[in-house]
Order: structure tokens, then sequence, then C-alpha cells
């Protein structure tokens, strides 16, 4: 079975799906997430996180600029 990258909107406290699919991908590591294991997202950049890891880094790498 292939798998589909989905689109979504992420809002604060949930996402919206925008175009089905079965996973996003991690905006710093670049690992897929499947829809039931994605917790982690930045609403404002739009951006999904694998693990709180990813969401720290990139929070560090924004704090710099």
């Amino acid at each position: 079975m292939n798998k589909k990258l989905a689109k979504l909107k992420y809002l604060p406290n949930n996402f919206k799906i925008i175009e089905e699919g079965d996973y996003v991908k991690c905006a710093v590591s670049g690992k897929n997430i499947t829809l039931d294991k994605l917790n982690y997202w930045n609403v404002e950049l739009q951006e999904a996180y694998f693990s709180p890891k990813e969401a720290q880094l990139k929070r560090e790498i924004l704090d710099k600029e």
C-alpha cells in the first residue's frame, strides 16, 4: 500500500486535514510522522515536528535569528 503525504492546517490544539493522507514530514528531521502519532507542531510556522527534541531544536534555531 502506498503511503500518501497529507496536507494539514495546524491549529492551537488540533489540526484540520486539507488533503487526505497517511503522514506529514517533520520540518527539522524530514522523518515521516503518521497522523495518529502527530503531537508536536507550530501554528505560526505551520510546521510539524517528530518529537519534542525536534521542536526544541527549531526553537533554538529561531532564537538565534
